[in-house]
């Protein structure tokens, strides 16, 4: 009983297909082609829209970024130079301290030198 029902069903499908394909103007290939390219360019045109504001986008985000990294490395440069100055300043002090204390110690063992010639120089002189 199912086989008589799926024919009859099939066919009416059939039918109402073969009705619908066969009613409408019917249009030569030609403009059929001509609306289908003209319907592609119009969707490629969009497509290639989105995809410019999209690239400016981008170019404005690289942009902004790129300004940032320059700024950020300035900022570094300079903190390396103040660090650098520092730094030459730090040892600038404690080389000064130890020069200094360095210069003391030899002026002293100058005159203590000189002393120690002097004392020589009485004790060879003495018979």
């Amino acid at each position: 009983m199912k086989r008589p029902v799926e024919k009859a069903l099939a066919l009416a499908v059939g039918v109402i297909v073969i009705l619908v394909a066969g009613c409408g103007p019917q249009e030569p290939p030609s403009v059929k082609k001509s609306r289908a390219i003209s319907a592609e360019n119009m969707r490629l045109r969009d497509q290639l829209e989105r995809r410019s504001k999209q690239i400016e986008g981008l170019k404005e985000l690289h942009g902004k970024e790129m300004k940032e990294q320059q700024e950020a490395l300035a900022k570094c440069l300079e903190e390396k130079e103040n660090w650098k100055t520092k730094s030459q300043q730090n040892v600038r002090e404690q080389v000064k301290g130890v020069l200094d204390a360095v210069m003391e110690e030899n002026s002293k063992l100058r005159e203590e030198n000189e002393k120690l010639k002097a004392q020589i120089e009485e004790l060879q002189k003495e018979p």
